[in-house]
């Protein structure tokens, strides 16, 4: 894919000033205070990189530095790749998405909706209408992430591993062990981050009748040249793979813990990562690693109105209508979720078919444009695009969870404070 011309941030309406300081404020508030290894941020405008940039290490054991060509986990930043691999297939019309989910998946027809009880012995009540696809794809679904902590259905899911930061089993036995649970509300009555985007990927897999992460390979990653996107680091990269730590004291993936030392625990050592090696559960909510120059590939044909170099994934108007907000009512996500956890929490932003969308800017209190969309990762990576002012930020670093520091915020308020020529 033919890469993006680097230029001055002048030649396209933004201050080099102002990105200075951003980078200046994550060397002296993240990087020089030991609170995150390294770093890795582009800024694209008006069809160029005005912005490219890497700081500390990303093995700070083996003092490694960040480079251009750095691999991360991203986590959740797979979610829109799934959910866009997932909206492939409805263009094609082989699937809707006011389909029910059950037509797919027969073992979940009889899924009731929790009222009491503990693993494996639940008291259920029939939900008031069935789990369509829609529900998956903007979190509505009534499935739940372990992690959250919040109910006894959270409980059953770390009972069975599911959806926890090191995959446990495949996608069937995921579908299979979802079936002997509950869900926590009746589908679209609120919202609640959850392991439904590894579902969409099990779809995708069922609906296209190739493995998921061969379609992922055959139709975004291999077109659009993501040659560093992979479920796994193979043998011959894994020297450009990073560490990942944790600001938890414990070491571990706790999105809830108060206690936050300053300082980097290891959690994943890249010489001993279980991502050198295929997974088992191939997971389309979280499973991918990749580059930052692989990630802006994707958001530039997200931006481009899902084309890019002659490589179309969809048509615009499917884009647009990813990009809006699908929450019942019209509601934002506080109006509506029963998340303690997310990767975004701010009034006035809705949720589309994969990411978090900018409804009413005033109402965030961040600067930004309605109709901007982002979404995260759980070790602190994030992007955002903004198809009003033609701008994509993505973020690179590896440190566990994403809750831990106040940055996203940071980061749109420095960026969108760099901007000097406004489209809107």
């Amino acid at each position: 894919m033919l890469a993006p011309t680097p230029a001055s941030p002048e030649s396209a309406g933004m201050s080099k000033p102002a990105l200075d300081r951003l980078e200046n404020h994550l060397k002296q508030r993240y990087v020089d205070a030991g609170r995150f290894p390294g770093t890795q941020l582009l800024v694209y405008r008006r069809g160029k990189i005005v912005h490219s940039t890497v700081q500390g290490f990303a093995d700070v054991e083996r003092k490694v530095p960040v480079k251009d060509d750095t691999i991360f986990r991203i986590y959740s930043m797979t979610k829109p790749i799934t959910s866009v691999a997932f909206m492939m297939l409805v263009e094609e019309g082989r699937v809707a998405l006011d389909e029910p989910v059950h037509k797919y998946i027969p073992e979940w027809k009889n899924l009731g909706v929790f009222q009491a009880g503990t693993y494996p012995a639940f008291l259920t009540r029939p939900p008031s209408r069935p789990m369509l696809i829609v529900d998956l794809l903007r979190h509505t679904s009534g499935l739940t992430y372990g992690f959250q902590q919040r109910s006894n259905v959270d409980a059953a899911y770390r009972e069975s591993k599911i959806g926890e930061v090191i995959k446990a089993g495949t996608l069937q036995s995921m579908i299979e062990d979802l079936a002997k649970i509950p869900l926590e509300f009746s589908p679209g009555e609120a919202w609640n981050y959850s392991v439904a985007t590894d579902v969409i990927g099990y779809l995708v897999g069922k609906i296209s009748g190739m493995p998921f992460e061969q379609f992922l390979k055959e139709r975004i990653l291999g077109p659009l040249g993501m040659n560093d996107t992979d479920f796994f680091v193979p043998k011959e990269k894994a020297h450009r793979f990073a560490a990942c730590y944790s600001a938890d004291p414990q070491g571990g993936f706790n999105p809830l813990a108060a206690d936050r030392k300053g300082t980097l625990t290891l959690q994943d050592d890249p010489a001993t990562s279980s991502f050198l090696s295929p997974p088992s559960l191939v997971s389309g909510g979280g499973g991918l690693c990749s580059t930052a120059a692989d990630y802006l590939t994707f958001c530039r044909a997200l931006l481009n109105g899902g084309e890019l170099g002659g490589v179309r994934l969809l048509g615009p108007k499917t884009l647009k209508l990813m990009a809006s907000n699908h929450l019942p009512g019209g509601v934002d996500l506080p109006a509506m979720s029963r998340s303690m956890f997310s990767e975004a929490a701010y009034n006035g932003i809705g949720f589309g078919l994969g990411f978090a969308v900018t409804m009413n800017p005033a109402q965030t209190l961040i600067a930004g444009s309605p109709g901007e969309f982002n979404w995260g990762g759980a070790a602190t990576t994030s992007f955002f695009i903004d198809p009003a002012e033609e701008l994509i930020t993505i973020f690179m670093t590896q440190v566990l969870p994403s809750s831990a520091y106040p940055l996203r915020r940071e980061l749109r308020t420095m960026v969108y404070a760099a901007i000097t020529d406004s489209n809107l």
